[in-house]
């Protein structure tokens, strides 16, 4: 389904590290204070379940799923949604993110769009995020909607901690609500009610996305995932002169994944450490072919600070054959005549990978079969355990992010003076 390989010299990393390394994830999962791990074998689905069918989204009309949430309320769900855009299973629902304080995005997501034909879900792990109540103060007066009104309680429900002031204004107003676990980050949050809720509405089987997960958690936990353990080990190893990690995703379809992959990365490994040093690994999203023709370049024969893994998917689901056409001038490129536009990409990226490596750059490759709910469900798993792993060998508090915070503050007080 999935195989990874390295491209890099391991020679240092000797067996007792892979080993310790496996014994400091399982103790921080046994410890239970770090909740990701538990949502692949979670029951949340069976409620989200019984909250659509009681709901009948079809019967209401409902088009439209609009998410009001930021950075890990947001992009996870916005991954997975992209990744499985072309499965066959989908309905014709549309998902909207009201995310940035953007006043031209917003009013763009707004056009046209129907109250009765819309399910707005209110994202906020703390409950106070500025962004997500903005959007809802906005809504509101958009709609002409009061707090108290069945229309309100009709199209909003919430994800939020138990017991944090969005709950507590969920409760007063009669929302429907959704708890996320105490001890489950936003940017880890993908696999809980934030990514499964919207998903399930948009006809994602979300059962196999957890069996996808739950699959490598179970080998990982098992010790079979040495790749894995060597690819945090060669990262941190090396942080200080290769302080760049760059995700060379071959199909459009990862470029929201990036985006979620630079910030689990940014937010959880950039830091100061127990020890009181700057660490961090400054995370670069690219989509090949596209970036072969900009970004690349720097990698080739910019400083060779940058560590690559290239994606590569063997079956993308749409056999698309470039026609037998001779074009004049161009007979340079009929080489490719006959050949599925899929060839093309996967020779893409083997050509790509080939001449970074030849050029001293560390790269290692994840090549997937195909891309539907089991395997994306892997790969989000895969990256979660990934930070975990290196966050631990750089020393940090991987699910923390105080940098975040203190512009929380300052803003604050930008308003209030």
């Amino acid at each position: 389904m999935i195989q990874s390989e390295l491209f890099f010299k391991d020679d240092d990393l000797h067996v007792d590290d892979i080993n310790e390394l496996y014994d400091a994830i399982v103790q921080e999962y046994e410890r239970g204070d770090v909740g990701y791990y538990l949502l692949p074998e979670s029951k949340e689905f069976e409620k989200i379940r019984a909250f659509c069918d009681g709901y009948n989204f079809e019967k209401k009309g409902i088009r439209n799923v609009a998410i009001l949430g930021i950075g890990g309320s947001s992009l996870g769900t916005k991954a997975i949604e992209k990744l499985l855009s072309h499965i066959e299973n989908r309905n014709d629902k549309k998902l909207l993110f009201f995310e940035n304080v953007d006043p031209v995005e917003i009013a763009q997501n707004l056009e046209g769009l129907k109250l009765e034909e819309t399910f707005f879900i209110m994202i906020s792990k703390s409950g106070s995020t500025i962004e997500t109540s903005s959007h809802l103060k906005y809504l509101l007066e958009h709609f002409k909607l009061t707090l108290q009104s069945e229309q309100f309680r009709e199209h909003f429900c919430l994800i939020t901690d138990e017991g944090s002031p969005l709950d507590k204004f969920g409760e007063e107003f009669g929302l429907y609500r959704f708890y996320l676990p105490q001890n489950v980050g936003g940017r880890f949050s993908v696999l809980s009610a934030v990514g499964l809720l919207p998903l399930h509405i948009l006809g994602v089987d979300i059962e196999k996305l957890l069996l996808g997960a739950k699959m490598l958690k179970d080998s990982f936990f098992e010790k079979k995932e040495d790749n894995l353990c060597k690819k945090a080990l060669y990262y941190a190893k090396n942080q200080q002169n290769m302080p760049i990690n760059v995700l060379f995703s071959y199909t459009s379809q990862f470029k929201y994944f990036n985006d979620w992959y630079v910030q689990l990365w940014a937010e959880s490994l950039g830091k100061i450490n127990r020890d009181g040093i700057r660490v961090g690994l400054t995370p670069v999203g690219l989509i090949g072919s596209v970036d072969q023709h900009s970004f690349l370049q720097l990698i080739i024969e910019g400083a060779n600070d940058k560590s690559v893994t290239m994606i590569k998917v063997k079956d993308m689901g749409i056999d698309l054959i470039i026609p037998d056409i001779k074009l004049p001038h161009l007979e340079k490129t009929n080489f490719i005549n006959t050949h599925s536009f899929t060839a093309l990409i996967n020779a893409q990226c083997d050509a790509t990978m080939q001449s970074v490596q030849e050029q001293g750059v560390a790269v290692d490759l994840i090549e997937l079969d195909s891309l539907d709910e089991v395997s994306v469900g892997y790969m989000i798993f895969y990256y979660e355990l990934l930070t975990s792993l290196t966050g631990h060998l750089l020393n940090v508090n991987t699910y923390d992010q105080p940098g975040v915070e203190l512009g929380k503050v300052i803003l604050k007080k930008k308003f209030e003076n």
